[in-house]
């Protein structure tokens, strides 16, 4: 009986180390908050994005952006992490960033004849654009644009 014993404890001292090492390489994924700590960009295009504010029947922001533009950089990085901002444009918006030379993002640039980078547009379900700005804008510049812009479609 000593001996299985004997068995049994080499293979749990075996099994410790690779449980350890397991343990050790996992990464944790802590819960998701249900408010965002960042604007929430549609992932689909333009169209389906389109579709989504007409079921919801909500506005549509739409940040018309360059990869090569410092003030995009600075409002992706600063004014769309902003917790307050996220909160506001994730319940009252379906939030859509494109970039304007390529894609649905360059039509929609040539379509609403953006006069540079960002470009921040308000649009109804319809795609009727009621409220637009060009440039940076910080979290209580931003704020400010978004409650104007559905003032101007209710």
């Amino acid at each position: 009986m000593t001996v299985t014993l004997k068995t049994h404890m080499k293979k749990v001292l075996l099994i410790i180390p690779i449980l350890l090492l397991a343990a050790a390489f996992t990464k944790i994924q802590p819960l998701q908050p249900e408010n965002k700590s960042e604007i929430d960009f549609y992932k689909g295009s333009w169209s389906e994005a389109v579709n989504k504010a007409k079921a919801e029947k909500k506005a549509i922001f739409l940040d018309i952006y360059a990869t090569w533009c410092g003030p995009c950089k600075l409002l992706k990085k600063q004014t769309f992490t902003d917790k307050n901002v996220a909160g506001f444009y994730n319940t009252n918006f379906i939030n859509v960033s494109l970039d304007g030379e390529t894609g649905d993002g360059a039509l929609l640039a040539q379509k609403y004849q953006i006069p540079g980078y960002p470009t921040l547009i308000i649009l109804d379900f319809n795609e009727t654009p009621v409220h637009a700005t060009a440039g940076f804008l910080n979290a209580k510049e931003f704020m400010t644009f978004g409650k104007q812009g559905l003032k101007k479609i209710k």
